[in-house]
């Protein structure tokens, strides 16, 4: 399955696509949550939040 797919079943809301995404993207989102040399895993969740909103909005 090629990514448009994976995003058009995860914005159907296919909670395996949604994981699968999240999953792709997980070491971007670890990077961008180290802060100081130390993981905010605060930070993390809610880039993780915001991941999953992107997915909610973005537009095909």
């Amino acid at each position: 399955m090629n990514f448009k797919q994976l995003l058009e079943r995860a914005k159907g809301g296919d909670t395996a696509a949604v994981t699968e995404l999240l999953m792709m993207y997980r070491p971007l989102l670890l990077k961008e949550a180290i802060l100081d040399s130390s993981l905010d895993e605060d930070l993390y969740q809610e880039l993780c939040l915001v991941f999953l909103r992107c997915i909610e909005k973005f537009r095909l």
